[in-house]
């Protein structure tokens, strides 16, 4: 069905009709001209993201099922970030005349499965036409108390670096697909040089290697927010001194933290997590595994730090890696290697603006 059959608000209706509310705190929902919110005694947490189709993700190895996952879970990411809990988001599309009615009916599934882990509700947003392809604008409002509340700025001298999970995965699943992708177009150039109808109908059956690879593949094309580890961290009495997600590389965060802390860091090589999918994957395309990881983005893992006091408590935690320290600012931001060397960190993970 196309999507002008139904117009803007036949669509969002078609969308959002049988949407339960889930919070307290949505006192009103889609239908009227402004979601209706209600936090009497917490501060809220407001995070958007904008997603470009060519940009931040290519419709020829995602389906828009994960798409809406992946966007809803970035959101969502953000706010627990902060230590806080997400409770709403609005959705707001810009799309071309190629996505259907039932398009966007998988896209919505995706999003509706990502806020459905996480107790969240959708309220709003909008849709406009556009020429370029699809653009997704996503904002989630959360909650935290005042005292819960975790910035970038806090890290003190001493403190511990904490990772969640692993890192480096994500960027290689996409490395993964692209290659593929880059595999089965030169195939079709060069069957369409040679006037071959039968390689060409044969490739409608393209297959892509992705055999022993499928965790690289989930990284990048499910991502999850660490909402697990910020209920872990409660449970275990552990407020960080300061947090971010992984969007964009280790490095880069960990000079976020750095620079409005006022401290520096050094970290170790050798504890820095990495599956065994992520190494045998960066040999196998000769790239470095440890730039990788610190360089990727898109993992969406919590990089943390902690008072000293708390390193028997976190070593407890499953799923929890110390990867370094917190110093004095004059001794900057620093990655020492497996055979001892020192060498100062780089920001060289994802830029949006390139």
């Amino acid at each position: 069905m196309e999507l002008a059959k139904l117009g803007e608000f036949g669509l969002i209706d078609h969308l959002t009709k049988d949407i339960k509310i889930k919070n307290e705190s949505t006192k009103y929902g889609v239908g009227d001209d402004c979601a209706v919110l209600s936090y009497p005694d917490k501060e809220v947490l407001v995070t958007t993201d904008l997603l470009m189709e060519g940009v931040h993700f290519d419709l020829t190895y995602i389906d828009l099922k994960h798409l809406g996952y992946k966007s809803a879970m970035v959101n969502l990411s953000d706010v627990f970030a902060m230590n806080g809990t997400p409770r709403q988001i609005t959705v707001s599309l810009a799309l071309s005349k190629r996505f259907t009615v039932e398009d966007m009916e998988e896209f919505y599934e995706g999003l509706r499965l990502a806020c459905d882990k996480w107790n969240v509700d959708i309220v709003g947003g909008d849709t406009t036409s556009s020429y370029t392809g699809m653009a997704i604008s996503i904002t989630c409002i959360g909650e935290a108390r005042k005292e819960d509340i975790v910035y970038r700025n806090g890290a003190r001298d001493t403190d511990l670096i904490c990772v969640s999970g692993d890192l480096g995965a994500a960027y290689m699943g996409l490395q993964l697909l692209e290659r593929e992708k880059s595999v089965y177009y030169q195939q079709v150039d060069e069957a369409k040089k040679k006037g071959d109808k039968h390689a060409l109908e044969e490739l409608a059956h393209f297959t892509p290697d992705f055999s022993g690879k499928e965790y690289l593949l989930q990284r990048q094309l499910q991502t999850e927010a660490r909402g697990d580890i910020i209920e872990k961290l409660r449970e275990a009495g552990i407020r960080p001194t300061a947090m971010m997600d992984i969007s964009d590389g280790l490095s880069s965060e960990l000079m976020h933290i750095c620079k409005q802390s006022g401290v520096g860091c050094r970290i170790y090589e050798k504890n820095i997590p990495i599956d065994y999918q992520t190494a045998v994957m960066a040999e196998e395309m000769n790239m470095n595994v440890t730039t990788c990881a610190l360089n990727g983005g898109e993992d969406y893992e919590l990089l943390f730090t902690v008072p000293i006091g708390d390193h028997a408590k976190i070593e407890q935690i499953e799923g929890i890696k110390l990867i370094g320290h917190i110093t004095d600012a004059r001794f900057g931001q620093m990655l020492v290697t497996r055979d001892n060397q020192e060498f100062e960190l780089k920001a060289q993970g994802w830029n949006p603006l390139n």
